[in-house]
């Protein structure tokens, strides 16, 4: 195995990314998700008025295993 650093973004593939995310900690996922929520709103402040409507019977339960 070569091993050497890419700056290419053909060689990222969706699994590696899948792997580093499923490595992170529940709390340093959170981190993220709240780190890009706020690079979004500050882009597109509009974003948050949007009329968002809930679909009825769709819930999704999470908890930490």
């Amino acid at each position: 195995m070569d091993a050497s650093i890419s700056h290419q973004w053909s060689d990222e593939s969706i699994e590696a990314k899948a792997r580093w995310f499923q490595s992170l900690t529940i709390q340093e996922r959170a981190e993220l998700f709240c780190n890009f929520t706020e690079l979004i709103l500050e882009i597109n402040p509009e974003i948050a008025k949007k009329d968002a409507q809930p679909i009825e019977g769709r819930i999704r339960l999470l908890r930490e295993v």
